[in-house]
């Protein structure tokens, strides 16, 4: 594969995040307190490998080839994913060209896929550090969700943040691995949003029916919790700490609808419906529309 399909595979990857709702170079929780590193090398990634990886759902920091788990007694679960980590191979220079002999060394991008611990298994890996940030709760915050009507569970633990809509629960990493109190409030008030959308709750086409990832409604479900959450913080008083991230994710969302401004509008709408559902706020509360 030549460099420039490497740099398109990256840049797709990349943008496969965005469109993920995920920025690549900001995460706001931290899952370990070390960075991505390689199983048997216990080196650690550079570069833009350094963001791929790290931006991963996973909880664990260790990264092998299918090979290396294999060789380890081990192997990569049925259905995973691989993750693309790139690197620069020197290959002999031989130009021959115009009977005049040409030595040296040529750069040429290459590629390898990688698989994390947690896609493995009957694989070890050392002990972990889990992050532990200071945190101290934010009382507006506070009860906004505890004044949420009919709370879904919030459970606490591993490397990602989600709702699910079959179970209705909402996970989340523990509160200590998020970078700001801000930052874990706004993931928190994200799926209390999606969460709302439950049938026993406001009812959401988006969430009530089956939709695959990177669909329409998908991406308008994403829209209308980020903006959803965008109204919360501001009534938690911590929109200034979060605007920015919830800007470039909602602007991810809107690349992979090709900046289908109108959905915004729309998604918007139903985002305030959210939050007021969340805030407990009843439309007789409300000043008439104009």
């Amino acid at each position: 594969m030549g460099n420039t399909n490497v740099y398109d595979l990256v840049n797709n990857k990349i943008l496969e995040l965005l469109e993920a709702g995920t920025v690549p170079w900001h995460k706001p929780w931290q899952s370990t307190t070390s960075m991505p590193k390689n199983l048997l090398s216990k080196k650690g990634y550079r570069g833009v490998n350094l963001f791929m990886l790290a931006c991963q759902p996973y909880s664990s920091p260790y990264w092998m080839t299918y090979k290396q788990a294999t060789d380890l007694g081990g192997h990569v679960k049925k259905g995973e994913k691989s993750t693309p980590v790139i690197f620069w191979k020197m290959l002999d220079k031989d130009d021959t060209a115009n009977d005049k002999a040409t030595t040296g060394k040529i750069p040429l991008l290459r590629y390898y896929s990688v698989f994390n611990a947690d896609q493995c298994e009957d694989i070890t890996t050392p002990p972990i550090e889990e992050a532990s940030n200071p945190f101290t709760p934010i009382e507006t915050a506070e009860n906004i969700i505890m004044g949420m009507p009919m709370q879904p569970e919030i459970k606490y633990g591993g490397g990602r943040a989600y709702y699910s809509p079959t179970l209705d629960y909402i996970q989340l990493p523990k509160k200590t691995a998020f970078n700001s109190e801000a930052e874990y409030y706004n993931t928190l008030f994200h799926e209390c949003c999606h969460a709302s959308g439950h049938s026993k709750r406001l009812g959401r086409k988006s969430i009530l029916e089956p939709s695959y990832f990177g669909s329409h409604e998908y991406s308008k479900e994403e829209l209308v919790a980020e903006t959803g959450a965008a109204f919360l913080c501001g009534h938690a008083g911590i929109v200034s700490n979060t605007i920015e991230n919830s800007a470039a994710y909602i602007q991810g969302w809107l690349k992979a609808l090709k900046n289908d401004r109108t959905l915004l509008v729309h998604a918007a709408a139903q985002g305030h419906k959210a939050a007021d559902y969340i805030l407990n706020v009843k439309p007789d509360d409300m000043e008439a529309e104009a």
